[in-house]
């Protein structure tokens, strides 16, 4: 009897039509029903289920129109024979381990495997406490506004943008939203040939890595700094030199002279939070034009400062094009939609879009004319005001906590309004990591902050706290409860 095969779990965050026809067409492609027995009736298959029957008529009727099933009269549903053979090759390979199988090892150039990560546990959303950096609130993301961006990127009058390969070009109305509603909020003007969407921030430091760098060039980060900016560098053997920071940002000085490229993050640096000063983006772009460096601006989470007057962003500034302004999407809308942006001149623009295409040719067509509509639909905006709104509120009850329950950790005497994070500074005596560890057990997520030091012996009391995913009203309690945790230290 068919019947045997019809245990499903239902999973309550899925439709039940979507789940039931996916392992109908399971069963089906897989050879596991006969061709000779009917399918259950739809009465009988509801029952079974605990579903109405008009929910397995649509599916029955839906696999009809796709010709998985067939009806035949007066005898029921029955598995069409086309869809009933397997299109699994069988190749009478019989795998068997011996020393012929390849030495891996001795064949890698690189083991990226081997760098220092930051962890990020992907079931954060457990936590009861998640101080993460880098998520979201995912309730006050804008569901219907974007489901509506994605429908109408589904309309006769905008598919043939996304459907067909684009080779190496990119969709033109999230270019012209980037170049006219993104860039000018940052002071930067461009023209379309200047721009090029990436797959987030990575990925742009990735192509300008690969395309720039070498043995023999030298980067100048700031430390501590973004530990993913480090490994990207070092997997393409640059000579990595570690700047300084303060309250100011990186500290401009003649160390910085031997530099062929300087990356740095000055509208919210990473992963203290300090924003550069005025007086130091002058001087770094004089540098810039004396020493012949050329500097790489992470501006990834500019859209969300809730500053009145924020500075503008240092591209905005250069006047010789001797900046690559690399924005992001992932913090001001999604973290998952992993869509980025370079502006730069447009002679290296051109060798990074003929690199680009080598590895994936373009970041997928449709999601940049979703976010494009999304952003010229003026979804985009409401969504970012309210985000602003909500941040604000969320920093300034994290720094009410921490001055409550740990304010001899503050690591700065003002915090910067951009930030979605906060560092802070333990006694020299304590190891954070080990901290983390207790504080997960207690349902709380915390970033240990020594991953941020390029350093082989970096300071263990330094950590993170991430305020973007967690939800207001647990902000405080966790603070006091991450205390308790310290306390037994």
């Amino acid at each position: 009897m068919l019947e045997q095969y019809f245990h499903i779990e239902l999973d309550s965050e899925r439709t039940l039509q979507d789940q039931i026809r996916e392992y109908l067409v399971n069963l089906i492609l897989s050879g596991r029903l006969s061709l000779d027995e009917p399918l259950p009736s739809s009465r009988n298959l509801a029952k079974k289920l605990g579903v109405s029957r008009n929910t397995i008529v649509l599916i029955y009727d839906s696999l009809v129109d796709n010709g998985y099933i067939e009806a035949r009269a007066r005898k029921g549903f029955f598995v069409s024979p086309s869809f009933h053979e397997s299109e699994n090759l069988n190749t009478h390979i019989v795998l068997n381990e011996t020393e012929a199988n390849p030495n891996w090892a001795t064949k890698f150039n690189k083991t990226p495997s081997s760098q220092p990560n930051i962890v990020k546990p992907n079931d954060w959303q457990k936590f009861e406490f998640p101080f993460i950096y880098g998520q979201i609130q995912r309730e006050f993301f804008p569901l219907d506004q974007w489901r509506d961006s994605v429908r109408k990127s589904m309309m006769g009058k905008w598919n043939k943008y996304w459907i067909n390969d684009m080779v190496d070009s990119d969709d033109p109305l999230l270019i012209e939203q980037v170049r006219t509603r993104l860039l000018p909020r940052r002071g930067i003007y461009a023209e379309a040939s200047e721009i090029i969407i990436t797959i987030g921030t990575q990925n742009s430091l990735y192509l300008l890595a690969n395309l720039l760098l070498n043995s023999r060039t030298k980067v100048g980060m700031e430390n501590p700094g973004f530990r993913d900016a480090l490994n990207i560098f070092s997997v393409f053997d640059s000579n990595i030199h570690k700047q300084p920071i303060d309250q100011e940002g990186i500290i401009v000085d003649e160390q910085l002279h031997s530099c062929d490229y300087l990356y740095i993050t000055p509208s919210t640096q990473v992963p203290t939070g300090a924003e550069l000063s005025e007086s130091r983006r002058t001087a770094l772009l004089d540098m810039s034009v004396k020493k012949d460096i050329i500097i790489i601006e992470d501006d990834y989470d500019a859209e969300i400062n809730v500053k009145e007057n924020p500075l503008p962003a240092l591209k905005a500034l250069d006047t010789h094009n001797r900046v690559i302004y690399l924005g992001s999407m992932s913090k001001s809308t999604s973290p998952g939609l992993r869509i980025g942006y370079m502006v730069a001149d447009e002679e290296l623009i051109a060798e990074i879009r003929s690199l680009r295409r080598l590895m994936y040719r373009h970041p997928p067509v449709n999601v940049q004319r979703q976010l494009a509509l999304f952003l010229s639909l003026g979804y985009y905006d409401t969504y970012l005001r309210k985000l602003r709104v909500i941040n604000s509120s969320k920093q300034q009850r994290m720094v009410d906590s921490v001055d409550r329950h740990l304010a001899h950790m503050f690591t700065a005497d003002k915090m910067n309004q951009g930030s979605t994070s906060i560092w802070l500074a333990a006694p020299e005596s304590i190891n954070t990591e080990e901290v983390s560890w207790i504080a997960a057990r207690n349902s709380i997520l915390m970033e240990s902050g020594s991953i941020h030091f390029i350093s082989d012996n970096p300071p263990q009391n330094f950590f993170r706290l991430g305020f973007s995913a967690i939800e207001t009203h647990r902000i405080e309690p966790g603070i006091a409860a991450l205390k308790k945790v310290f306390d037994q230290f």
